[in-house]
């Protein structure tokens, strides 16, 4: 038993370390945001259909499924063109800090859907994640990255809607339903874009082998593999340990990025100031909101 535990605790950092690792792809790949949204998508769906066909599971999805995964299939797409831009408009440091204001616009839209009050604590600890941003992007060196924290900020507050709404879905439908449908409307609805500005074209298909060879691990193992993978560690780890983990993303994608591309990702001690308090405060928020829901569980354990 703990040896399972063990083990289902090395998949989750893998797959958080794999998370960290899409921002990289996302710069290593040449292509304009858009684009690399609608392949990795595309092919994340070819890869879940083979999934679903291996496992014999059912395709069926209810009219009200098709509603609402359309709506955050489309929510998933643009949280992800926002997100790549952010990346290319940036850089790899800049972005993922930006993103990790995430927990904070969960926190306002989560009362908002589950029709509870705003917690006092989280208040707060929003306050400082804003403190935290001031000083990061009031230098000069972050300045320059203006358009490309703007992108991040629109991806985290996409990212967290999309999160919330998936939080309601996931109590009437499969985890892996969710996704497969999720994607396919995301690569239409980017289809569709695509189609309206003539963007597509023989040349929209002709890329570097390299760009190929990228696009396929973002898809297959950033995305379809990561995604099945999650959901069978959640069944073995408690919400806790997932949460607090998961918050370890950016700080896995900054010292990547560090590794990977050197003096382009290196900035000065003002951004890594308060990339600490932002991150400091990512992870204690999470450890208030676990422990908040453990109680929760002990008490009606009690009763």
């Amino acid at each position: 038993m703990q040896e399972s535990k063990i083990k289902n605790y090395l998949l989750l950092h893998l797959i958080v370390f794999i998370w960290g690792f899409t921002a990289i792809l996302g710069a290593l790949i040449t292509i304009d945001a858009v684009p690399l949204v609608w392949f990795r998508m595309g092919l994340a769906v070819i890869i879940i259909v083979i999934y679903f066909v291996l496992k014999k599971k059912s395709f069926r999805l209810d009219q009200k499924g098709i509603i609402k995964f359309l709506f955050t299939g489309g929510i998933i797409a643009l949280h992800w063109v926002f997100f790549f831009k952010a990346i290319k408009m940036s850089n790899v440091s800049v972005a993922m800090v930006a993103m990790s204001t995430g927990a904070f616009f969960t926190a306002l839209i989560e009362p908002i859907f589950f029709k509870r009050r705003m917690k006092f604590i989280e208040i707060i600890l929003g306050l400082i994640v804003i403190f935290g941003l001031y000083i990061i992007f009031d230098n000069f060196e972050v300045a320059q990255y203006k358009a490309g924290i703007i992108y991040a900020l629109i991806a985290s507050f996409l990212g967290s809607l999309f999160a919330v709404l998936n939080g309601l879905y996931v109590k009437q439908y499969e985890a892996d339903v969710i996704s497969l449908y999720q994607l396919l409307f995301g690569v239409l609805f980017i289809t569709g874009y695509l189609f309206y500005s003539g963007s597509f074209s023989l040349e929209f298909f002709k890329l570097s082998q390299l760009d190929w060879l990228y696009l396929f691990i973002l898809s297959s193992i950033c995305t379809a593999y990561a995604f099945i993978i999650s959901v069978k560690v959640m069944k073995y780890i408690s919400p806790y340990t997932v949460m607090l983990t998961i918050n370890l993303e950016p700080i896995y994608a900054i010292i990547l990025a560090l590794f990977i591309f050197g003096d382009k990702e290196k900035m000065n001690s003002e951004f890594y100031y308060g990339a600490f308090i932002v991150l400091f405060v990512v992870l204690l928020n999470g450890i208030f909101k676990n422990r908040a829901i453990l109680k929760k569980k002990f008490s009606k354990k009690k009763c």
